[in-house]
């Protein structure tokens, strides 16, 4: 095999197929990418079994074939070379690579693409179209609430479903809850699923907000088109939890306030907040909330902002965390908090009101 390529557009894809491949062990296949040069074309597949890439670019081919490389050494190959034409050649288990504008080359052993796990082919089946900008949009709203817990393992992905008119995103780690929710082309129809974050995360990084994003939901898979690339995923098994019980009905009070001066307010108060647990008390009375952070042996802060509250007096102790992590991908200038009492769930949306909101539920607010 022997064909020549771009370096700068090589590198782009490569570092997505780096992000795929997490075992670094120089002689497993799973650290290897496979190459087909074919048609002046070059097919480029990574997987570490569970998700899988695939993409093509154009390359110049002098002698058609495959083969499997090292794609750690094939990215640092590329990045330490200089830009413009790189010659590939593969002579047995040999492959060298030689950038044109250097006298220098290098040399990795190859393994024989035949040794390659099979990546699941997306041929025949049924895809549907969704605004990359929407779908995008409900994974940075939903992505950050998945839990951690391998004991339970179908919290650790994103919940996707339809309702309706409605395509609906949900995750949860049992003590905070993130939906999102986009209207949709009423005759789209899949199977609800629990998606890796993985497979969730190349699409944040990896699309353009502009066009559309093409998906298909069958037999246990996930498949994600867009531009050049493919990518799928194994769906995670179980039952996701019924996250319609967890969502209030109504909550009687609320207050409002400017995100980014709660957001500062947060930071500071956090400074003096006991890591282990991430406890920040709310303090909410008329027109002012104060965040305290509870006392301990080195110390503790608090601070007043204005809000927008009428109402008897209250505190609710909440993860900090579990209250920065919404406020970062919130993306209007004012929050409101719904609430029924201490102990029962807050809602934090945007205002004005849009197609998101998150749930946390409150500690116990004892020292």
């Amino acid at each position: 095999m022997k064909f020549s390529f771009d370096r700068d557009a090589m590198i782009k894809e490569i570092a997505i197929a780096q992000e795929i491949i997490t075992n670094k062990s120089p002689i497993s296949i799973l650290s290897n990418i496979l190459l087909i040069a074919n048609n002046n074309t070059l097919t480029i597949k990574a997987t570490d079994t569970s998700v899988n890439f695939i993409t093509q670019i154009p390359v110049e081919i002098t002698e058609e074939g495959s083969t499997t490389i090292f794609c750690d050494k094939f990215m640092s190959i590329l990045t330490s070379s200089p830009a413009g034409e790189i010659e590939f050649n593969q002579e047995d288990i040999k492959v060298t690579i030689r950038p044109v504008a250097k006298k220098i080359k290098f040399q990795l052993k190859s393994i024989a693409s035949e040794k390659f796990a099979d990546i699941p082919a997306a041929n025949d089946i049924p895809f549907f179209e969704i605004s990359a900008k929407d779908l995008k949009e409900m994974i940075q709203q939903t992505i950050f609430s998945v839990s951690n817990d391998s004991n339970r393992y179908f919290m650790t992905g994103v919940y996707f479903t339809k309702k309706e008119d409605k395509i609906v995103m949900v995750s949860t780690d049992a003590r905070r809850l993130s939906y999102a929710e986009k209207t949709v082309d009423a005759g789209i129809n899949f199977e609800s699923a629990i998606v890796p974050t993985k497979i969730l995360k190349c699409i944040l990084k990896n699309a353009s907000d502009e066009g559309n994003i093409s998906l298909s939901i069958v037999d246990k898979l996930i498949f994600v088109r867009f531009g050049n690339y493919e990518f799928s995923s194994k769906l995670l098994d179980g039952q996701f939890p019924n996250y319609q019980k967890v969502i209030p009905e109504n909550q009687t009070n609320s207050f409002q306030l400017n995100k980014a001066d709660l957001e500062s307010a947060l930071k500071r108060t956090e400074i003096m907040v006991d890591k282990k647990v991430n406890k920040i008390l709310f303090k909410i009375s008329s027109g002012v909330l104060t965040l305290t952070s509870p006392e301990s042996e080195i110390g503790t802060a608090d601070e007043e902002i204005p809000c927008r509250y009428d109402g008897d007096e209250i505190i609710i102790a909440l993860n900090s965390n579990y209250v920065s992590e919404p406020l970062k991908n919130i993306k209007s200038e004012d929050v409101v908090f719904e609430f029924t009492e201490a102990m029962r769930a807050v809602t934090i949306r945007p205002e004005p009101a849009e197609d998101y909101f998150h749930i946390v539920m409150p500690m116990n607010n004892g020292n």
